[in-house]
C-alpha cells in the first residue's frame, strides 16, 4: 500500500518488569520496524502507579502512532509478537505486572468488535496514564469513535499517579 492507502493507528505501551524504561524505549524502536508499519511520532515516557494489584511495581508509559498499511487484526497479531519477543507472559490476575504490554488503542476512525479486537480500545477514556501521552501526540480535536472528543475526556481525568519523565 501507498502512504495514502495507510490508517494512522494509536498503540499504548506499558511495561513494569526487567528494566521498564528498557523495556518501552526498545518497544518504541522496534514498532517502527513492524511490517508495512513506521512508527510517525511518540509521547513522552511516563511513571504511573499499577492499575490493578497494588503490590507490584510502577509501570512505564507512553503512545506511539503509528502509519500502517496492516488491517487491525494483523497490526494486532504483530503487537502481540514483539510483546513475545520481550518475553510477555499472559498467564496471572488482570492487570498483574508484565515485561511489555502493547493496546491498539485506535485505528483510524474504525470500530470493531471481535472475539479478538475492541477497537477503539474499551478503557482508553478510562485510564489518564493512556489520554494523558495520547494527548501530547494526537490532535487536540482528535475524535475518538463512538466515545467523543478526546479534549472533553480530558477534562474529565486526574493526572494523580501519572508523572511524566524528563
Amino acid at each position: 500500500m501507498s502512504e495514502a492507502e495507510e490508517e494512522i493507528a494509536y498503540v499504548g505501551l506499558g511495561s513494569n518488569l526487567d528494566d521498564p524504561l528498557l523495556q518501552v524505549t526498545r518497544a518504541l524502536k522496534e514498532l517502527d520496524g513492524l511490517p508495512a508499519t513506521r512508527c510517525v511520532r511518540h509521547s513522552s515516557l511516563y511513571r504511573t502507579r499499577p492499575l490493578g494489584p497494588q503490590d507490584q511495581p510502577d509501570y512505564i508509559n507512553a503512545v506511539a502512532v503509528l502509519a500502517t498499511a496492516l488491517t487491525p487484526e494483523a497490526l494486532l497479531d504483530a503487537l502481540q509478537e514483539l510483546e513475545y519477543r520481550h518475553r510477555r507472559v499472559r498467564r496471572g490476575p488482570r492487570w498483574g505486572p508484565r515485561t511489555l504490554d502493547l493496546d491498539l488503542l485506535l485505528y483510524g476512525r474504525q470500530q470493531l468488535a471481535n472475539a479478538r479486537l475492541v477497537v477503539p480500545h474499551p478503557e482508553l477514556t478510562r485510564r489518564s496514564f493512556v489520554l494523558l501521552p495520547l494527548a501530547e501526540v494526537a490532535p487536540r480535536e482528535l475524535e475518538i469513535p463512538g466515545c467523543g472528543s478526546l479534549t472533553d475526556w480530558l477534562a474529565q481525568i486526574s493526572d494523580d499517579g501519572v508523572r511524566k519523565l524528563a
